[in-house]
């Protein structure tokens, strides 16, 4: 298994966390199917996978957990490489074992193999499905998990609930030869991004695009093609990615989301978000849509 991430993604379905990535090494289950027996541990901390380091590649860890006390139990997601795959929820305060290294799920240039990132973004994702479907939104009350799936059911009320994915929309504007870049503030120095935003009640995607670029920007679009998908657990979004046209406006930041944005010509581009990430495949794409 290669251990660093590429340069280069064919399409949008072979970036980081997407499922493609995970096909050869995981097969995914529901934590009531978890067969006993020894296996590896996916130990999350935060926005840190614990690895174990040999020779450079990083693998996780088997055997007994690394973990003698615990406020949660592990939980079983399915089989990586052949083995029983548990998922551990690691508090923040914890001190990390010295056999383990943090691996940040959002480094530049990550140590991980694209595999593994994506184990870890299921993991990131099954977390925050857990923590936040305890209790039934209805009633209140207690849920329990529902057999051979990751929904779960209220008793009391009978309702059912099911992991939540929330719709985003991002987007590469062209102007002529240019592109429009934004940033926000609390973004690593001087690094710029494309126009993304969370899709509304009764909007299409093509229409949240529309109005996320010109809420933020004052730049009206047109045009607007769908290019591709990335799954974002951070903690659980589906970004979609689509490039449209300049249709008018001029730039003017009109809500305090951004701390910046300007039209770049391809051959004078800021830093930019890794290769990682759609935001990156669609900006590396741009030559594609510039006559």
């Amino acid at each position: 298994m290669k251990m660093t991430l590429p340069d280069y993604y064919p399409t949008p379905v072979d970036l980081p966390f997407n499922r493609a990535s995970l096909d050869k090494y995981f097969l995914p289950e529901t934590p009531d199917r978890d067969p006993g027996g020894d296996g590896v541990w996916l130990p999350l901390q935060g926005m840190n996978l614990l690895t174990v380091s040999t020779e450079q590649i990083q693998t996780l860890p088997g055997g007994d957990s690394p973990f003698s006390t615990m406020t949660s139990p592990p939980l079983y997601i399915g089989q990586w490489q052949g083995q029983p795959c548990r998922l551990l929820d690691i508090p923040k305060e914890m001190e990390c074992p010295l056999q383990l290294q943090r691996q940040p799920l959002r480094a530049t240039e990550s140590k991980l193999s694209v595999a593994l990132l994506s184990l870890a973004g299921v993991g990131q994702m099954i977390l925050h499905w857990e923590q936040s479907s305890q209790y039934c939104g209805n009633c209140g009350k207690k849920l329990a998990r529902l057999p051979e799936e990751w929904g779960k059911e209220c008793l009391a009320c009978n309702n059912h609930h099911f992991p939540r994915i929330h719709p985003c929309v991002i987007g590469l504007v062209i102007k002529g030869d240019e592109i429009l870049l934004a940033r926000k503030a609390e973004w690593a120095d001087g690094r710029y991004s494309l126009v993304a935003g969370f899709v509304e009640f009764g909007e299409c995607l093509e229409e949240a695009m529309a109005r996320e670029t010109a809420e933020e920007t004052n730049i009206q679009i047109k045009n607007i093609r769908y290019l591709g998908s990335q799954s974002w657990p951070f903690p659980s979004q589906l970004m979609c990615g689509f490039v449209a046209d300049y249709a008018g406006g001029e730039i003017e930041l009109r809500d305090r989301e951004l701390a910046d944005a300007k039209w770049c010509k391809l051959n004078q581009l800021p830093t930019l978000p890794p290769r990682r990430s759609i935001a990156r495949h669609l900006i590396d794409r741009a030559e594609e849509f510039i006559s």
